[in-house]
């Protein structure tokens, strides 16, 4: 309560602190000459008062001043800084287009320093990656991917290779948040984990959120993705695409009238599936691989206070056996957004998105005997929010959320013999409902505190639930009663209260220490007893049984950059704790299991760890340096009991996304104007797995026995990978003034053919068992990706 009070106070304050001195505002948007997109995050600097604002993902910015002069100087990341002097005697509307650093424009200086904006920006453990970045990396069959590279960041892992997901700070891969234009994706990978389902050629921005995460973001625990996609080039027309060994790709842009509206369309299908087909039987009787995606956005500039964004998402993987056996699996996203400004310094976004994520596969030879599985989870979803841009040291952020879930966990049928059974669940409704505000709060020069909460509250509606009864932690919990609802009624409710705290105290010009607290409530949870999240795996939402997973966040860093911003330097301290986290009893069955509350377990688990970070940002040689030393433990009573048989408490154990040591290097060298190297190298602790303890032979058989009901007990051995990559520019057009631009990639993945373990099993011999002779056991290594794999890909834009 103290909390509420404390920001409640502090946000009265910035309601009035400056309200008797007579203000004028400078506001508009920040967007690239050559192609009308916006530029998010740029700098807005007043000279004389050492401070300005930053435009946001829409590239609005908005300040206010007391009349006079002044020099304001613009600025971002790759393109040349903009001076403006400004007479201030009353409001002024200033948009302006920044130039790339290539280019020469006039009142613009050009400058060789990186922006400070690590060490300056209220913000902390948060990535954020440009595409020109990620088009540097070496890739898997040469393929630029957005999930690949930011698990090259501190902080970040793999959670194997071909597995789709990834795992921050010692969380899950369901306990990340992945958006797409605000629109969730549940299944963010193509092809089994190999690649995302995001296409390089239509995103525009990435920010990965991994603490100190705002009040306008919640629903998980881990960390928020946010990925936002091109509006389309608004001045001239571009084709641009590539040409690889797995997919090719295509993206067409525009206006649909110059500088008032544009739109983008861009397409990807792989088609490994039809080069093979004329070398193996295998594809003959219909089987085959194979996914595509279809992405899509338009935007029109109504007047200058209101515009309107429509975008969407098409993708789909299959995976047939045969013409009547196989999975498949996908998404499909679509987001509308009207931006409106009440006056200069109100700025509201209204956002309705639809998200739906479908998947299933079908068995059986034949009409007479099959067995037939679909499941999905769709979203709908409102979301208003406001930006107040006060004046130079007050931004408030408000606004609300309305989430309706809809859950099939299984439309399922089995044919045998002709005989047609029903095993189908039933479908399940819940709706969350969420109010927040926060406040950019300027004290003085150097010290700057972003503040605000959440309240979220989340109901479990209608159809059936179920009463189960006590029992030993671990055992099956026996059904009690099932209970009928009517279709809208609310069986479950509940409501959590999430504040939120980011402080940056400046040092000096070039350091600054920050530190952070965030809670996250999750209502909706993926059940899964594999490390890595796959495309059948299901989600659950909180019920009468299942309780929402609540985290908590603590973090504390130092940000040192030296030589002119030419190196930047971090060191970032963690503690999490959480509650209500889920595991399975022994031998739990989760696949269309009515009762499957009746086998899950809840308990605590926290992460902690260090990241270092070191990037290099200018000079031939560029690139970074990460390094995560981490924990990650759950303590849940029924795993991990050890003696105590009786009440079956259990002791800490490390989750199977636990990696002591993650080591990261990237680093690119340009030779000359046209060529470039590339190279990344990874090494990551083996992950935790659950092997025997004990065992037993029976009748010749050896039967593997766990003592104590030990969980993750070893570890698999080291991860680690070297790729390069070489790229070639302007291959088609060389040294002459053609429009446009090319390059020619060469790739390896995996250099030195290391055969990391993606998990290790054990097996009996075939012999049969003489007299007294111990059983023949061995372990074996499960490698998907054994050997080097060379690429070559050719991507285009003119």
């Amino acid at each position: 309560m103290k909390f509420i009070v404390a920001v409640a106070l502090c946000l009265l304050s910035a309601l009035t602190s400056f309200a008797q001195t007579e203000k004028f505002t400078i506001s508009g948007y920040l967007k690239d000459t050559s192609n009308g997109e916006a530029l998010i995050g740029a700098t807005v600097f007043v000279n004389a008062l050492s401070g300005g604002t930053t435009s946001n993902v829409y590239g609005f910015y908005s300040i206010t001043l007391p009349p006079g002069k002044y020099q304001l100087n613009y600025s971002y990341v790759g393109y040349t800084d903009a001076q403006k002097a400004i007479d201030l005697s009353g409001d002024i509307r200033l948009d302006l287009e920044l130039a790339t650093a290539a280019q020469e424009l006039e009142t613009v200086v050009i400058t060789s320093r990186a922006i400070d904006r690590n060490v300056s920006s209220i913000e902390m453990s948060t990535l954020e990656m440009d595409m020109a970045s990620i088009e540097k990396l070496p890739a898997f069959a040469g393929e630029v991917d957005v999930l690949k590279s930011i698990q090259l960041l501190p902080g970040v892992s793999t959670v194997g290779e071909g597995t789709a997901g990834f795992n921050v700070r010692g969380g899950s891969v369901g306990q990340n948040l992945v958006l797409l234009d605000e629109a969730p994706v549940y299944q963010s990978s193509h092809l089994f984990g190999f690649f995302s389902v995001f296409n390089p050629d239509a995103v525009k921005d990435v920010k990965l959120y991994k603490g100190g995460i705002p009040s306008t973001y919640g629903g998980r625990l881990s960390s928020i993705l946010d990925i936002r996609m091109k509006e389309g080039n608004n001045k001239d027309y571009e084709v641009a695409g590539g040409i690889g060994t797995v997919f090719s790709r295509l993206a067409v842009e525009g206006p649909i009238k110059k500088d008032k509206s544009s739109f983008i369309i861009a397409g990807r299908r792989s088609y490994a599936d039809v080069l093979a087909r004329p070398f193996t039987d295998f594809l003959s009787n219909g089987a085959g691989l194979y996914f595509y995606d279809l992405t899509a956005k338009t935007n029109f500039n109504i007047n200058e206070k209101n515009r309107l964004y429509v975008s969407a998402y098409l993708g789909r993987d299959v995976f047939d056996f045969d013409a009547s056996q196989g999975f498949n699996w996908g998404n499909r996203t679509a987001t509308v957004r009207w931006n409106h400004l009440y006056g200069n310094k109100l700025f509201a976004n209204y956002t309705a998105f639809y998200s739906k994520y479908d998947y299933g596969f079908t068995f059986g030879s034949s009409e007479q005997d099959k067995f037939d599985w679909a499941a999905q989870i769709s979203t709908w979803n409102f979301k208003p929010e406001y930006n107040w841009f006060l004046n130079v040291r007050h931004e408030l952020t408000f606004g609300g959320e309305l989430i309706l879930y809809n859950f099939e966990p299984a439309n399922a049928s089995t044919v045998n013999s002709g005989v047609v059974t029903n095993i189908s669940l039933d479908k399940r409704k819940s709706a969350e409902l969420a109010l927040y505000i926060s406040n950019d709060h300027k004290i003085n020069d150097k010290l700057f505190a972003q503040y605000g909460m959440r309240y979220s509250r989340f109901h479990y509606i209608g159809g059936r639930s179920f009463d189960y009864g006590d029992t030993i932690p671990g055992i099956e919990k026996p059904l009690l009663a099932v209970n009928a609802h009517d279709k809208w009624e609310s069986i479950q409710t509940y409501h959590n209260l999430e504040p939120r705290l980011s402080i940056r105290y400046q040092l000096a010009k070039s350091s600054a220490i920050k530190a952070s607290y965030n809670r996250m409530s999750q209502y909706i949870h993926q059940v899964s007893n594999t490390t890595a999240s796959i495309p059948i795996d299901i989600w659950q939402p909180s019920d009468n049984n299942i309780k929402p997973q609540i985290g908590n966040q603590l973090a504390l860093g130092y940000f040192k950059n030296f030589q002119g911003n030419a190196y930047e330097a971090s060191a970032e301290a963690y503690y999490k704790w959480n509650k209500n986290q889920l595991d399975y009893i022994d031998g739990a069955e989760l696949f269309i299991n009515e009762f499957i509350a009746s086998q899950l377990l809840s308990g605590e688990g926290r992460a902690y760890g260090l990241e270092l970070y070191v990037k290099k940002n200018t000079g031939r040689l560029t690139g970074w340096l990460s390094y995560t030393l981490g924990k990650s433990e759950l303590k849940v009573d029924g795993i991990n009991f050890g003696s105590n048989r009786l009440h079956r408490e259990g002791n800490w154990y490390p989750t199977r996304f636990d990696q002591r040591h993650n080591l990261k290097i990237a680093a690119f060298y340009e030779l000359n104007e046209r060529v470039s190297l590339s190279a990344n190298f990874s090494f990551l602790s083996g992950t935790p797995t659950t092997f025997p303890t004990d065992r037993f032979i029976s009748q010749g058989y050896v039967i593997p026995y766990i003592s104590g009901n030990e969980r993750n007990n070893f570890r698999i051995p080291n991860y680690h990978r070297l790729d390069a990559s070489l790229t070639i520019k302007n291959v088609w057009r060389g040294k002459k003034e053609r429009k446009g631009s090319d390059n020619l990639v060469f790739s390896i993945y995996n250099l030195y053919a290391r055969q990391n373990p993606f998990s290790i099993y054990f097996s009996q011999a075939n012999e049969r068992q003489v007299g007294d002779n111990p059983a023949i056991t061995s372990a074996k290594q499960l490698s998907l990706i054994g050997t080097l794999v060379p690429a070559v890909t050719y991507n285009f834009k003119f």
